[in-house]
């Protein structure tokens, strides 16, 4: 499995030069580009590692998955009627879809279904920042991940769209509290420094029905944890998730911090690591060797033979 895995990353490596790191943020915007990693738990606890998976980087949207989870653990079904679980097929920060449909964003992993589920995770936790870095150090099994403030800062001063969104469904009702509060909370989980290796272990609930498996906790019934990546299939990846389900087929989420995380269920979770993204904001090298572990040994899960 090492070889294979450090095979496909170097004949990935050529494309390390032709994506752009995110430049809107600008924390982000002077992270090296030319860095490659892949991680694989498996359900037995075995990990498999290569390059450099053990780098910690900005998780940034991945992060959304992990609060989803948190609102569904204490929340429920009920969550869904403050938004709903299909792919909006526009930008994962439009405004415009936001309007037209009153306020009530198409689901958790755009912005504005992200905050909010931050909104509903805000009404819960005296310090949400604080429980949601708590949260994935369980998953993680690590208890030295933190959330780097100077990125959170950076994403805070260039908050203009994002409170724009938090407004406009407060307008419409559907916001509750402080709009400044949980745009704090959110940019912290967004600069959560995890590595791939993090990342990997932090979803091997995802592909266990539920169940986490170095430490056996329910985090999510069977049933809960196959919506989740049912939506991570369809609406995971900002408006490239069919192009993703077409080369990878897997359920996955990424962040413009360069991360995709994939799930395999009943096998494996999978994150890889490559600053330089695509027009999409997905990692571009990450995306091909995802594309290529896929071929070689996890298949789709439309696949009819694993």
């Amino acid at each position: 499995m090492q070889d294979m895995l450090q095979a496909i990353l170097d004949q990935v490596r050529p494309l390390l030069s032709q994506g752009q790191v995110a430049q809107y943020i600008p924390a982000l915007a002077e992270v090296d580009p030319h860095q490659l990693g892949i991680a694989i738990c498996s359900l037995d606890g075995q990990l498999h590692c290569a390059g450099d998976a053990r780098t910690p980087f900005s998780i940034q949207s991945i992060s959304k998955v992990f609060s989803l989870v948190q609102a569904i653990s204490h929340s429920g079904e009920e969550i869904w009627t403050r938004l709903g679980y299909e792919p909006s097929g526009q930008a994962f920060n439009s405004l415009v879809q936001l309007e037209v449909e009153k306020g009530r964003p198409r689901n958790p992993f755009i912005n504005a279904g992200a905050l909010v589920i931050c909104d509903i995770n805000q009404s819960r936790y005296a310090t949400p920042a604080l429980s949601m870095r708590d949260f994935v150090r369980h998953l993680c099994g690590n208890p030295r991940i933190v959330s780097d403030a100077v990125v959170a800062e950076s994403e805070y001063q260039h908050r203009a769209r994002n409170a724009a969104m938090a407004y406009l469904m407060q307008a419409f009702g559907n916001f509750h509290n402080e709009v400044d509060a949980v745009l704090r909370s959110y940019f912290h989980h967004c600069a959560l420094s995890m590595s791939c290796v993090d990342v990997a272990r932090g979803f091997a609930f995802l592909a266990n029905s539920g169940y986490c498996p170095h430490s056996g906790a329910q985090i999510l019934s069977p049933r809960q944890a196959q919506q989740v990546n049912a939506i991570m299939a369809t609406s995971g990846l900002y408006d490239e998730a069919g192009n993703f389900a077409y080369r990878v087929g897997l359920p996955g989420k990424s962040g413009v911090g360069g991360g995709i995380v994939a799930v395999v269920p009943g096998r494996y979770s999978i994150c890889v690591w490559s600053p330089a993204l695509n027009a999409s904001g997905n990692s571009l090298a990450g995306m091909r060797v995802l594309e290529l572990l896929s071929e070689r040994i996890t298949g789709s899960v439309f696949s009819a033979v694993p």
